[in-house]
């Protein structure tokens, strides 16, 4: 592919391998990208705290299409996940909605599906300029950040102040004139 770039891919791995495939891609120096959350764990004898990927099955690997061969031969690799038979990058603005997510001091979870909801940006807080999905539950507001390629989410505690509600006219607009 001439004047090809760089770009973020899902790599499908096998179960439970997530940190292992991180580790051995770290060693091959690629850019790699595996979003924990720490999740606390009864034990038959006391609680622990254990870090979780947001996304298992799944580590997020930058690099040039042809010159994946190294990554999906790494040992835990099922494969990169696609559309059709094409690989399908994945946006580096998904990318970057996760990091702050993770890096914040933001209470976090995965989300297994997504509730239908009001499509929100926020306006304040440590995720401020992000866009994703508002749902609400007995606990209070949340936003659903999602990475539609794999069907999942991450969906992250906010307040109310933060959040102003995206124009839907003013978004399909804004659609159309691109």
């Amino acid at each position: 592919m001439p004047g090809s770039r760089s770009n973020w891919y899902a790599l499908h791995v096998r179960s439970r391998h997530e940190k292992t495939v991180q580790a051995q891609l770290d060693a091959k120096q690629f850019e790699v990208f595996l979003p924990l959350y720490s999740h606390k764990h009864k034990w038959a004898d006391r609680w622990k705290a254990v870090s979780l990927p947001f996304f298992p099955g799944y580590v997020f690997c930058h690099f040039e299409l042809e010159n994946r061969a190294s990554a999906i031969t790494t040992s835990g690799v099922i494969d990169i996940v696609r559309v059709g038979d094409d690989p399908a990058p994945i946006p580096d603005s998904d990318i970057e909605s996760i990091r702050r997510i993770v890096n914040s001091p933001l209470l976090a979870e995965p989300c297994s599906n997504l509730v239908p909801g009001q499509e929100v940006t926020m306006c304040g807080g440590p995720l401020q300029g992000l866009s994703g999905t508002l749902i609400e539950n007995r606990k209070g507001l949340r936003l659903v950040i999602s990475i539609s390629l794999l069907h999942r989410a991450v969906l992250v505690e906010i307040d109310r102040e933060w959040v102003i509600a995206i124009d839907p006219l003013k978004t399909a607009m804004r659609a159309t004139a691109d």
